[in-house]
């Protein structure tokens, strides 16, 4: 890779990173392609990216950002896992070490504050954004509901009693 080669894929990680919610940086040691290829997988899934990157690109690449945090994480066979999903990079990062001994997660970033690894296991642990979004609108939707029932029954109980007694 040459030098022009190397400046466009730091730009495009910069950006992405920048653009990203919230970053994992995991180590893996040991991965087979077809390993690595499931992690993609999984972590296309839910929304995520996942790049290995070298660590002196990366480390260039957070220079000068807010992410500048994590640069201490990269050492060793490191590789990021992001999204724009608050926690989509983090569930399926921490599931596949879960599943997968060869695969840590060492840290990660989210909102100007870095995480350690701990923090990133309690952040997979929440809801995505879209089960949240849908639990929101169905607490909002509840009272409209009960409202129309019970404005409904009334009516109901009423159309009962004139039809048993016509029924007479």
């Amino acid at each position: 890779m040459d030098r022009s080669q190397k400046e466009d894929l730091v730009s495009e990680m910069r950006e992405c990173l920048e653009r990203a919610s919230v970053v994992v940086v995991t180590r893996q040691v040991g991965l087979t392609v077809a390993e690595v290829t499931d992690l993609r997988r999984r972590m296309r899934e839910s929304q995520a990216e996942f790049k290995v990157l070298k660590n002196t690109l990366a480390q260039i690449a957070v220079k000068g950002t807010q992410l500048e945090g994590i640069s201490s994480m990269l050492q060793g066979p490191t590789a990021l896992a992001y999204s724009t999903d608050p926690v989509g990079a983090a569930k399926a990062a921490v599931k596949y070490a879960n599943d997968n001994e060869k695969f840590v997660v060492v840290g990660g970033y989210m909102d100007g504050q870095v995480l350690s690894a701990a923090s990133v296991k309690a952040l997979a642990s929440l809801p995505s954004l879209d089960a949240l979004r849908s639990t929101l609108i169905a607490l909002i939707q509840a009272p409209a509901t009960k409202l129309a029932i019970l404005l409904k029954e009334p009516g109901t109980r009423v159309a009962r009693v004139m039809s048993a007694k016509g029924a007479m």
